[in-house]
């Protein structure tokens, strides 16, 4: 098994660690950095569980090769709050039960993070665009569609 040393930034941190050229970024963020907020779903890019943003981007990190965010910026749901206080994005989540059982979350608030940053004002058109590489089961994407709505709106 080759390794390699990978220098990349993590929520903020500049982190050098060795990993092994088949290690993916999600196991990476979930074994290695201890970052579990991003969630392991089908572990074939079709459900949107294991969303983070890579310099700005969704990514699907079940999909990504550590290696290959060499030099990057990686965003996790960790690296939105601040303080111990929710973003306004996870808030309105929370508000308006966006959030069932919770699974799909990170990757959903990830998904939708990166759509907020470059279009602060989504129509719903949007908003089910930016998320139609993530899966609910539980709640139709009704309130999950809502809460990122009712995010967008606070924000103006």
């Amino acid at each position: 098994m080759n390794k390699r040393l990978l220098s990349l930034t993590v929520n903020g941190r500049r982190r050098e660690e060795a990993v092994a050229d088949a290690t993916l970024l999600l196991d990476f963020l979930r074994e290695t950095l201890g970052l579990t907020g991003t969630k392991r779903g089908c572990d074939g890019g079709e459900c949107g569980a294991c969303t983070v943003l890579v310099d700005g981007a969704p990514r699907l990190s079940c999909l990504t090769l550590a290696a290959r965010c060499e030099g990057t910026k990686v965003e996790t749901i960790e690296s939105l709050a601040e303080g111990g206080r929710m973003s306004a994005l996870q808030a309105a989540f929370h508000e308006k039960l966006g959030a069932q059982c919770g699974f799909c979350t990170p990757g959903m608030v990830m998904a939708a993070e990166a759509l907020l940053r470059t279009d602060p004002s989504p129509g719903e058109d949007a908003i089910r665009a930016a998320l139609a590489g993530n899966l609910c089961r539980c709640t139709g994407y009704v309130k999950i569609i809502e809460a990122v709505d009712s995010a967008a709106r606070g924000a103006r």
